[in-house]
């Protein structure tokens, strides 16, 4: 497969399906996305009288959160919803949708994150000897990943 053909990490959108809608375009842009992935977690069974190994089952499927990272707008409907869920403990699951997007804007591929709420919010440090952008980083936990490829 030449290079070209190879789908690019840049292009990509973040829907959030609260109530059936899809948010402002300010929600649906992030600079980064990380914890797209899923581990089956195994159980370990030893055979009576066998010592060289054991035998192993799958149990469950694990994730990592689905973290996001965005310079800090000033105002925005998922800023409002995280802060409602993180400081009144007031949690109103959504499913995410992210979606990878080729040069010409097509979606190529995809991850339908199931049933997300809020666990982390954090600003990136203020440094006046630093010109850098303020970054919000968002991490949702999340029940099922189901992967989409277009």
């Amino acid at each position: 497969m030449p290079v070209k053909d190879l789908p690019l990490s840049f292009r990509f959108g973040v829907f959030f399906f609260v109530g059936g809608l899809v948010p402002n375009p300010i929600d649906i842009r992030f600079q980064k996305v990380s914890g797209l992935g899923a581990t089956v977690a195994l159980k370990t069974h030893a055979e009576g009288g066998q010592n060289l190994y054991t035998h192993r089952f799958p149990e469950t499927i694990g994730y990592q959160n689905l973290v996001l990272e965005r310079s800090a707008p000033l105002i925005s409907p998922l800023d409002i919803e995280f802060n409602i869920s993180l400081s009144l403990f007031k949690f109103s699951a959504s499913n995410v949708l992210v979606t990878l997007f080729d040069d010409s804007g097509a979606p190529t591929a995809g991850w339908m994150f199931l049933n997300t709420y809020p666990v982390r919010w954090a600003t990136s440090d203020l440094d006046a000897g630093q010109n850098g952008v303020v970054i919000d980083t968002m991490e949702l936990a999340y029940t099922r990943m189901q992967i989409m490829r277009l």
